[in-house]
């Protein structure tokens, strides 16, 4: 397999970062990306041979149809941004949308796409079959934009669907490569425990529903410490914890509020977890005298990498100019890629753009999250190289 390298993609360099910095400096939240979408439209009509359509939302799907025989091969890459407030403040393309930002690295995912486009177009006459470039909506709010666009149907006749996202946790260069589960099963809960209030110095005529809510909290670590093996990766995390008020505390409340995110990496965990919990804290509270109420809500499933179409994936990355291949354990962050996934043989891989020296050491989701823009070249070469080497690869 000969490849196509970086020093043949330079050309699009300017292009690249062009986009990048325009999107970053333009974040839109999710189902909300009207702009965004009007931006990727614009661009990708200047092309010659693409053919722009809307598919739901505010996503946007550009083809690139042959005519010729050849497979049908989709990439995706998402185009939210999240409700944060940017604290990077030296950058000339900071957020101008106060509250928004784009810390996950959508915006990275989106240039990096439009601009394999633009190589789409100019190389039209070497392509087989058809490239279907999906730039979609509200990765990070359910029920997420990749379920949306897979109810149309319309995913369903390709042969093949690439997914990729940049990360900051690893070295650029690094390029990861996971076999089998990608991500996890994302879930979700909301409980309400109904007490009964009084008197903070008369506790024995109350229910106090704060130290039922804490109870609660301690045994669900139990869960994961205590039922699964070791072996297996999951995550119990209660982040929201809600009862009383600052100017009245002499008063037990009546009501507690909890909320936490569920991780789990396979379907036998998923619903050990969701039964556990259901469990747990009707259990809890009926010890107490309290009664409660459980919303659990089913998320985001797990990102399967198709092997077959991972180890030729696999086989690009290897050839790819100083970068190291690795093959970490199952992500546990939740990505609606799962989605297609689930109908059409996929592969979903982590791109480094971590980078200690420039300062980019944050995570995604936090204020101060960057990456070194060089690493977008590393994704720029496995956009262009999955559909150039893909029909000789499985001819």
């Amino acid at each position: 397999m000969e490849i196509i390298h970086r020093d043949a993609l330079k050309c699009y360099q300017t292009k690249l970062l062009e986009y990048r910095r325009y999107l970053h400096a333009h974040p839109e939240l999710s189902f909300q990306e009207i702009e965004t979408q009007k931006y990727i439209i614009e661009h990708m009509s200047q092309l010659k041979h693409a053919e722009i359509i809307q598919p739901v939302g505010t996503s946007v799907l550009v083809k690139f149809v042959t005519g010729k025989a050849g497979p049908k091969i989709g990439l995706r890459a998402d185009i939210d941004a999240l409700a944060i407030l940017e604290e990077r403040h030296e950058l000339e393309f900071k957020s101008k949308n106060d509250g928004v930002m784009h810390a996950c690295g959508h915006d990275i995912h989106t240039s990096m796409l439009m601009t394999a486009c633009h190589y789409f177009d100019e190389h039209f006459d070497s392509l087989t079959g058809e490239v279907w470039a999906i730039f979609q909506h509200a990765e990070e709010l359910l029920p997420g934009g990749a379920q949306e666009l897979v109810k149309t149907g319309l995913f369903n006749e390709l042969d093949f669907i690439y997914g990729q996202h940049i990360w900051s946790n690893l070295p650029m260069g690094t390029i990861d490569v996971k076999d089998g589960p990608a991500s996890s099963n994302t879930d979700a809960y909301i409980i309400k425990i109904q007490g009964k209030g009084g008197h903070a110095s008369q506790p024995e005529n109350s229910i106090d529903p704060v130290i039922i809510g804490a109870t609660i909290v301690q045994k669900l670590q139990t869960i994961v410490s205590r039922m699964i093996s070791p072996q297996e990766a999951g995550v119990i995390s209660n982040t929201y914890f809600s009862s009383g008020r600052e100017s009245a505390i002499n008063v037990i409340p009546d009501v507690c509020y909890l909320g936490g995110s569920v991780r789990s990496s396979s379907e036998e965990m998923r619903y050990l977890f969701k039964d556990t919990i259901t469990k747990m804290v009707k259990s809890t509270c009926e010890d107490y005298g309290a009664t409660c109420e459980i919303d659990y809500t089913l998320g985001y499933g797990v990102t399967f990498n198709n092997p077959e179409k991972t180890a030729f994936v696999r086989a690009i990355a290897n050839k790819v100019e100083d970068a190291k291949i690795i093959a970490d354990q199952c992500m546990l962050g939740g990505e609606d890629f799962s989605a297609f996934a689930s109908i059409v043989p996929s592969t979903f891989v982590f791109v480094g753009g971590g980078n200690p020296d420039l300062d980019f050491n944050y995570p995604h989701h936090h204020p101060k999250f960057g990456i070194d823009e060089h690493s977008m070249m590393y994704g720029l070469q496995l956009l262009v190289n999955v559909v150039e080497q893909y029909p000789s690869y499985f001819k």
